[in-house]
């Protein structure tokens, strides 16, 4: 017979695998604009470049969608936020940009000042 604090433990233990499959730890955190204005302009292509590069291998990064942010000019957006460091957004990201984005600023912790929102 399965003793009740047996099966506590083991629930315990699926949901915390859970949190850290899902990357809810990680240090870094990228937010794609995904409102419909966002959208519009692209935001589902740069989603799907940050989803591949997270599948195939780019470590300690939760990705997850935000909404809008009232700067329909410079959409699509992408909020990059490390842990100890002060939140950056980017405008006008496509595909190509984000690719820059994981490989300059996620991978070496460079900061594309040029494509800064201020």
């Amino acid at each position: 017979m399965t003793k009740p604090l047996d099966i506590i433990k083991k629930k315990r233990a699926e949901a915390i695998g859970r949190i850290i499959g899902k990357g809810y730890l990680s240090t870094k955190r990228v937010y794609v604009g995904m409102a419909t204005c966002e959208i519009a302009a692209g935001s589902k292509e740069v989603m799907e470049v940050f989803r591949e590069q997270i599948r195939n291998g780019v470590a300690d990064v939760y990705l997850s969608q935000k909404g809008c942010a009232g700067r329909c000019n410079l959409e699509p957006t992408v909020e990059v936020i490390e842990e100890g460091k002060i939140p950056i957004k980017y405008g006008k990201v496509t595909p190509e940009r984000a690719r820059e984005i994981i490989e300059r600023h996620l991978k070496k912790g460079e900061v594309i000042e040029e494509w800064i929102i201020k």
